[in-house]
């Protein structure tokens, strides 16, 4: 078997923001500063807005209102990276699991699949359901320009299955190793 070489070209620009040269290992002309909690969430901006639209998922499922909450912090702080307002298991609707998520239980997922023969159930990913991520990350990059990296993120494919196999947070995930050991595919 002949394994194919490649490599990935990464063009460096003095445009680029400060965290994405730092990222691919240009030196950097300060420390970086950005802010793990992707929503200002502690403030008062924030808590106004979700007032006004108590539903978590409408906040993230909306562009308008991911724009506005991605950029309350970079536009208070301006730190070197905006984070989009999301949620690791935004894609479950684009595949076919319908879940809500509870003010204190968190996410919920009622039908959870418990088989094999469930999980079959599942469609390939319809992208258009998700219109909202890519809509936003292009409006984001255009407000911050190249004064701030935009970072997106989604659950890995262990933390969605679970949720999917144990139907919400779990502290045991006694059903997906279950899963795991009794039907492995």
């Amino acid at each position: 078997m002949r394994i194919k070489k490649f490599s990935v070209a990464c063009s460096s620009s003095t445009t680029d923001p400060l965290l994405v040269k730092a990222a691919r290992g240009d030196p950097v002309s300060r420390p970086l500063a950005w802010m793990m909690h992707q929503a200002g969430r502690y403030m008062a901006v924030y808590r106004k807005l979700a007032e006004k639209h108590p539903s978590f998922r409408e906040r993230y499922e909306t562009t308008d209102l991911i724009v506005e909450i991605s950029l309350q912090p970079w536009e208070t702080f301006r730190p070197d990276g905006v984070i989009i307002f999301s949620d690791i298991l935004t894609p479950l609707p684009a595949f076919g699991v319908p879940f809500n998520i509870e003010e204190v239980r968190g996410p919920v997922i009622h039908s959870p699949m418990h088989s094999e023969d469930c999980l079959k159930a599942l469609h390939p990913i319809d992208l258009e359901k998700l219109h909202f991520v890519g809509e936003s990350l292009k409006i984001l990059r255009q407000e911050v320009g190249d004064h701030a990296a935009v970072l997106g993120f989604v659950g890995a494919p262990w933390t969605i299955a679970t949720y999917i196999v144990e139907g919400g947070t779990t502290r045991t995930y006694t059903n997906i190793k279950s899963m795991c050991h009794t039907s492995p595919n």
